[in-house]
């Protein structure tokens, strides 16, 4: 292994991930690659609870990092980093289908093409920073967990992945919050520090408390992957 896979917590020393080539890693890419597109799309109405600013995104948003922590565990930086861009990818595929849906020539009894066009907008204004802070955020999830992992080995599984989220999170709102916020219609500076201190809060508070179900799908997978070599 070479790269952030390679961290070394004392000679001698390297974190064990499984190999991807299994039944168990196409299906958690998959999953992980429809929840960000469907995040993206809901992020596209901007919600608020009283004093409180979201977007859409929140529902289902938070699971993309358990996916993300389970992926580099397992089987490591680069594994994880390839799911990721395979994500980016399949956004950009969305957005342009959406747009070519939207040039297709609308049969005479169909009556949503304004809605339509609406909805394809509002997802392009707000892919590019979808998928900016996709991408930092999702880096730097990985990227510290595989760093934390190289020196904790099989122990303080908690600590990497709250450590890991709180990174990657803070990354991520920060980078979507700054370009997203115009887009929903966030004018104010206290809207603006409100939405982006929920957004953070919020997700990171989803992923501690699903913990308990991380935990199990990483046990489930390195005891199902026989290529994961368990480190002392």
């Amino acid at each position: 292994m070479t790269g952030p896979d390679r961290f070394r917590p004392g000679p001698g020393s390297t974190p064990g991930f499984a190999a991807v080539g299994s039944r168990y890693y196409p299906g958690l890419v998959a999953a992980f690659t429809a929840l960000v597109i469907i995040s993206n799309v809901t992020a596209t109405k901007g919600v608020a609870f009283g004093p409180i600013i979201t977007d859409g995104g929140f529902i289902v948003f938070p699971l993309t990092y358990v996916i993300g922590d389970v992926l580099s565990e397992v089987y490591g930086f680069k594994a994880a980093s390839r799911a990721i861009l395979l994500g980016f990818a399949m956004n950009i595929l969305a957005a342009l289908a959406f747009w070519a849906t939207v040039y297709l020539p609308a049969a005479d009894f169909y009556q949503n093409q304004q809605h339509l066009e609406n909805v394809v907008q509002a997802y392009t204004q707000l892919i590019a920073a979808g998928l900016a802070g996709f991408l930092v955020g999702q880096t730097l999830n990985a990227w510290s967990l595989v760093a934390i992992k190289a020196r904790t080995r099989e122990k303080h599984l908690w600590a990497r992945l709250v450590g890991s989220t709180v990174v990657g999170q803070l990354g991520d709102t920060v980078v979507f919050c700054t370009i997203a916020a115009g887009a929903i219609g966030i004018r104010t500076v206290r809207d603006f520090l409100v939405y982006t201190a929920l957004g953070l809060v919020y997700k990171t508070t989803v992923e501690v408390l699903l913990l308990p179900v991380t935990y199990r799908v990483i046990a489930f997978l390195k005891r199902r992957e026989p290529s994961y070599q368990y480190l002392p």
